[in-house]
């Protein structure tokens, strides 16, 4: 098997229902059931209208630097809901999508999302259009297609290992992974943090915050509280 030149036509996806859950909650709230640790480098930022989250399985493309070859191979794979997340050695160089994949993307395959990690073009056109795409900025100049690379295997998208049919989450704090064999286990959890912070913003609003952690915490840190003048100190 060429390591390297595979495109796999398979992936196991996770439960709708858990994916239809998760498309209503913000990302910090699920974010924090997972250690925090789940969010990609804020430098993939959201380049499109903000009017909408971004939820579904993911399609994970191996790409080489400057390279969209095996991009435009997944495009052909992409069902409807899923999210198009592609690595890119790191490459900041060449956009690997403009407006004609794009929209290919977003009005015919009707994907819920795109995440590239690197730069797009065309960005006049995508920044109003409604379907999200997460990437790291934009340039005209435009990418290879040699290959090699590799569609639906377990790539590293951001600093977080991302493996095809993980749940790709995304909203304008930006994106994270949730695990698909996590997934379960953290649902309940996380929509009632969501439920429990609306309650917390709305006393934060009124002045009632509970810090009640926060003089302990000084003391544990041997915080010294100084009654003076900053410069009156010398």
């Amino acid at each position: 098997m060429p390591i390297g030149n595979r495109v796999y036509l398979k992936r196991i996806l996770p439960d709708p229902e858990l994916v239809l859950r998760f498309s209503k909650l913000p990302t910090a709230d699920v974010a924090d059931c997972m250690s925090r640790t789940s969010a990609l480098s804020p430098d993939i930022q959201l380049q499109s209208s903000p009017e909408n989250y971004m939820c579904g399985a993911a399609l994970t493309v191996k790409a080489r630097a400057g390279d969209n070859l095996m991009l435009h191979q997944a495009m052909q794979l992409a069902q409807e809901g899923d999210v198009i997340i592609l690595s890119n050695e790191g490459d900041r160089s060449r956009a690997l999508m403009g407006e004609m994949m794009y929209k290919y993307l977003a009005d015919f395959k009707k994907v819920a999302g795109i995440v590239i990690d690197g730069p797009i073009r065309d960005l006049d056109v995508i920044a109003q259009e409604k379907c999200p795409i997460y990437a790291t900025g934009s340039t005209p100049q435009a990418s290879y297609k040699e290959g090699p690379g590799e569609v639906n295997v377990p790539i590293s998208v951001g600093s977080v290992a991302v493996m095809p049919g993980d749940i790709v989450l995304g909203d304008r704090d930006g994106v994270i992974i949730i695990p698909k064999n996590d997934a379960a286990a953290i649902i309940d959890q996380a929509e009632a943090v969501t439920a429990n912070d609306r309650i917390k913003v709305q006393k934060a609003a009124a002045g009632d915050i509970d810090h009640a952690w926060l003089a302990s915490t000084m003391e544990e840190k041997q915080v010294e509280f100084v009654d003076e003048a900053y410069w009156e100190a010398f």
